[in-house]
């Protein structure tokens, strides 16, 4: 599953419960695309590349006036397949999708690794630093 090469070198002692609730979340969302977009790569039968976005809902703002985001997650391209832009293809994919549903802004958080293909689609860094409380 491409969902477990995202978390490969983790090794947290919830491992088992986080995949309960990753395959749960997946039933429930993988039919809903007003809230979920799951788009992947297929080559010969098998996916090799996929990438996430979800709606974001919160309360109308300057800077996303309806208050929809579309948050972009987990863009993964299996080893071998790499360099062939299917990531490209995959983050048009879900801009497109943000389009239809009404969002007013795509965010995402980028690795070192993957900011020049989000730089080369028009998303630019913000001064807003990016903090989580682990509950």
């Amino acid at each position: 599953m491409l969902w477990d090469l995202l978390f490969a070198d983790l090794d947290p002692p919830t491992a088992p419960t986080w995949k309960e609730h990753a395959h749960d979340w997946f039933a429930h969302h993988v039919e809903d695309s007003t809230s979920t977009r799951l788009p992947v790569i297929d080559v010969q039968g098998s996916i090799v590349a996929t990438a996430i976005g979800t709606v974001e809902l919160g309360v109308p703002n300057p800077h996303c006036p309806r208050g929809r985001a579309v948050r972009l997650a987990n863009v993964i391209t299996v080893q071998g397949h790499r360099g062939r832009g299917y990531a490209t293809e995959l983050i048009r994919d879900v801009i497109r999708w943000a389009e239809t549903v009404g969002a007013d802004r795509v965010d995402l958080s980028a690795t070192p690794d993957g900011q020049r293909i989000y730089e080369q689609l028009g998303f630019t860094g913000t001064s807003a630093p990016r903090m989580k409380l682990v509950l």
